[in-house]
């Protein structure tokens, strides 16, 4: 699995995410800021934080509580 999570520098709800992914005991995962690149701001500017499997590029936005990231995560198994 090669997670990625889309987060931006000081949110609050990108604080919560990984939290919840904490708590979910998601496998390890690449952080990637958005804030400086233009490309990424325009994909995911509005819905960060977004919890991304890059190589079936399935998504799960946020809001997302540990249910939700252990269906995510099982449907990728």
């Amino acid at each position: 699995m090669a997670l990625i999570l889309y987060q931006r520098d000081d949110c609050h709800l990108c604080d919560r995410a990984l939290e919840v992914l904490a708590a979910a005991r998601a496998p390890a995962f690449e952080h990637v800021w958005i804030d400086a690149d233009p490309t990424l701001e325009a994909a995911y500017g509005l819905r960060v934080p977004v919890l991304r499997e890059d190589r079936t590029g399935a998504e799960l936005d946020w809001p997302f509580d540990v249910a939700a990231v252990q269906r995510f995560l099982d449907a990728l198994r």
